[in-house]
């Protein structure tokens, strides 16, 4: 009888040892399907500007009031002077664009609903920061090329010579000069084609621009191999001269009638009619010659 009972406790521990093991596999395989479905829906879900990255809490209208209150308040924080110094450009010229292009595109009128309102400053997410410039940059070409992105006709001709000689440059066309820029997202393989003289790859852009910076001519995206010759060589700012099709260019210096203009460059130029190039003059030695002059003056 004792060996019966001590035989049924034994299958009675054996059974519910098997009914935990059983419960732990399904606990495990509970686990193991709930991690599965959030995984699921965590890459199925939008988060952020980019599918799968964490949302950021950006508090992106105090990011706004705080770029208003420092430059288009009534009484900002920050003056047009500090404006022009940070941002590379007058405040009302800011203003003109921004309105041409709000009136031209819906897109740029900002909304309440806003998605994402620079990432350190107004908090603007990488995404939409991409796709709000490649817009920006064809309304801005729409909008701007009959009256910027062209050469000049007869009327720009004869208000930039006007222009030059009230500054004392007759037959002036504007400035002429490279810039050269840092190229930080560049294919690896270009690297050596568009390494250059700082040993990082560059990108060169040839530019003529008038005393109040209208840009009628710009040349871009050549190697920073090159030096500014090269970008000249390859450059269409004399194909309409070559040809006989440039706007007649006609003033006088010295009772000498010329027929071409030029652009004032620096020391790299070649010698051309074209060029007019910085004459280097020592203040040192002028300085020199000035006190020799006063020294016979009062010798005399």
């Amino acid at each position: 009888m004792s060996s019966m009972s001590h035989n049924n406790e034994i299958a009675a521990l054996l059974m519910e040892e098997e009914a935990d093991e059983e419960y732990a596999m399904f606990l495990g395989m509970t686990a193991v399907e709930e991690e599965r479905v959030a995984n699921e829906r965590s890459a199925s879900r939008r988060l952020g500007s980019v599918r799968g990255h964490a949302v950021i809490q950006c508090d992106r209208v105090q990011g706004h009031n705080r770029l208003y209150r420092d430059y288009f308040a009534e009484e900002p924080v920050f003056g047009s002077q500090l404006f022009r110094r940070r941002f590379q450009m007058h405040l009302p010229l800011f203003l003109r664009i921004a309105s041409a292009v709000e009136d031209f595109d819906p897109y740029f009128v900002q909304r309440r609903n806003v998605a994402d309102f620079v990432d350190d400053y107004v908090r603007i997410g990488e995404s939409t920061t991409i796709e709000s410039v490649k817009k920006f940059v064809k309304v801005i070409v729409v909008i701007f090329t009959d009256e910027y992105l062209r050469s000049p006709n007869n009327d720009d001709i004869r208000r930039l010579l006007e222009i030059g000689e009230l500054r004392g440059f007759p037959g002036m066309l504007g400035n002429i000069d490279c810039m050269h820029w840092r190229w930080k997202n560049y294919p690896a393989a270009w690297h050596g084609m568009y390494d250059g003289h700082i040993h990082e790859p560059i990108i060169i852009l040839e530019v003529v621009a008038s005393y109040d910076l209208w840009i009628w001519h710009a040349f871009f995206e050549l190697p920073g191999s090159y030096n500014d010759i090269n970008v000249l060589k390859r450059s269409n700012l004399f194909i309409k001269l070559t040809k006989g099709r440039a706007p007649p260019v006609n003033y006088s210096i010295n009772s000498h009638e010329y027929m071409m203009g030029y652009y004032l460059a620096d020391g790299i130029y070649r010698q051309w009619s074209t060029f007019v190039k910085i004459i280097s003059v020592s203040q040192v030695n002028k300085r020199k010659i000035l006190h020799k002059l006063k020294n016979l003056q009062e010798m005399m």
